[in-house]
């Protein structure tokens, strides 16, 4: 038994998937205790956009602690707050014409969603919220009541109160208007469901099994919003800072959420950081109504100016489409074929294969874990784990990319091969 299993808690989750002692990581790669080198598809669960230790933003760091900078701050004014609020709004909301207010929040995003959903309950004087199937926001009892994974609620311990879940418009019953469905539920005074103070969302599902919700769908479901005078929350934490190629993952339906919430990769290092993103008129929190310790990390803000200066530095943006159109025409190419029973879906650098139509309930995990005998750290996502989960860093070199989807389809190739459902299907 290791020094992991004798101290740490049980609740210990990705080291079981992945049980190498890692002592250094550098871009794309991490390197293990006993010299071993694995690419990385897994980019911290999403809060590594920038790569491991990413060069520009560890000089900027660097020289943050050298100068004696402020490292704690609770919510006082600093310079490193000062530089990054500038810096967020000359170069992600005023190009975007977006006008927020900015709260920071605890360290993780979870911390975010419980803001979120706190303020709008104030603001409209409702105590309800509409989440959908299948989203996931959080472990905190508020982002959890807000989450559908029945796994995760159970072990709250507690009845998780005032959210109703809705269908989402994919990956639940294809087919089914769920617009028109809350539109009933909103109009029908018999429904039995009080109208909520707000919405809140992912405009993809990650956690939940890479499910896309269509630009039409969404810019109606903002005016669902506005019909009924409910908030719209969108829940950028993995799906935003540039994952699905714009910075915002609702820029393609030309929405404006009235409430927005970040974490994972906004502070560009890996650092804890959190954000609620709030239209002027709704921010009437009083001071101090909502707090906490750590919500002025100094060093994310820091490492977060030095992410958004990089972004330009480089033209992520551009390099992320060039990416994102060179994984999905390997999966359309590569891995399709492997089976009629595969599916693939996703928007950016953030793709899934679903392998639920190969009934094999081990299929996805054999996948993911000769992933990782053959040097590619993955992880899956979805009802059942059955979705493999793509999600590499945006700066990943193109080499590095080709190799990791190289041994993903071997991987693939090899365990369908040994699936006995996978072979009784082909006699």
């Amino acid at each position: 038994m290791n020094t992991f299993e004798m101290l740490e808690s049980n609740v210990r989750s990705y080291c079981r998937s992945f049980p190498d002692v890692f002592v250094r990581a550098k871009g794309s790669v991490l390197y293990s205790k006993s010299g071993r080198e694995f690419i990385d598809f897994f980019a911290g669960a999403g809060a590594l956009n920038y790569g491991h230790n990413n060069e520009f933003i560890k000089e900027q760091l660097i020289g943050y602690l050298q100068s004696d900078g402020v490292s704690h701050g609770l919510d006082m004014y600093t310079s490193a707050k000062e530089i990054f609020l500038q810096t967020f709004s000359d170069k992600i909301l005023k190009p975007r014409n977006l006008d927020y207010k900015i709260q920071f929040c605890g360290p993780t995003g979870t911390n975010a969603v419980e803001a979120a959903l706190k303020l709008a309950r104030l603001v409209k004087h409702r105590s309800g919220i509409f989440s959908f199937i299948g989203g996931f926001h959080g472990m905190s009892l508020g982002g959890l009541s807000a989450t559908s994974n029945l796994y995760h609620r159970e072990a709250g311990g507690v009845a998780l109160h005032d959210v109703t879940f809705m269908p989402y418009p994919t990956g639940f019953i294809d087919g089914l208007d769920t617009i028109a469905y809350m539109e009933t539920i909103l109009t029908d005074d018999h429904s039995g469901i009080s109208k909520p103070a707000a919405i809140i969302l992912e405009t993809m599902q990650a956690e939940g099994g890479l499910n896309v919700a269509p630009s039409e769908w969404l810019r109606q479901l903002r005016e669902l919003c506005d019909r009924h005078d409910i908030l719209l929350i969108c829940d950028e934490i993995q799906v935003g800072c540039g994952r699905t190629g714009s910075f915002f993952s609702f820029e393609r339906a030309g929405i404006v959420p009235d409430i927005v919430v970040l974490s994972k990769s906004i502070s560009g290092y890996g650092l804890p950081m959190s954000l609620v993103l709030i239209k002027p008129e709704l921010d009437i929190w009083k001071p101090a109504q909502h707090n906490g310790t750590f919500r002025g990390n100094q060093l994310a803000f820091v490492g977060a100016t030095a992410a958004l200066e990089f972004r330009e530095l480089i033209r992520l943006e551009q390099e992320t489409e060039q990416k994102s159109r060179y994984i999905e025409q390997y999966l359309k190419e590569e891995i399709l074929p492997i089976s009629p029973f595969i599916s693939v879906r996703g928007l950016g650098m953030l793709w899934g294969i679903d392998v639920s139509g190969i009934p094999d309930e081990n299929l996805s995990k054999a996948i993911v874990t000769r992933c990782y005998e053959h040097g590619l750290i993955i992880e899956r996502a979805g009802r059942r784990d059955t979705v493999i989960k793509l999600m590499p860093a945006l700066t990943i070199p193109m080499e590095e990319l080709a190799a990791g989807c190289e041994i993903l389809k071997q991987a693939v190739i090899e365990c369908c091969k040994l699936s006995f459902s996978f072979q009784e299907q082909y006699v």
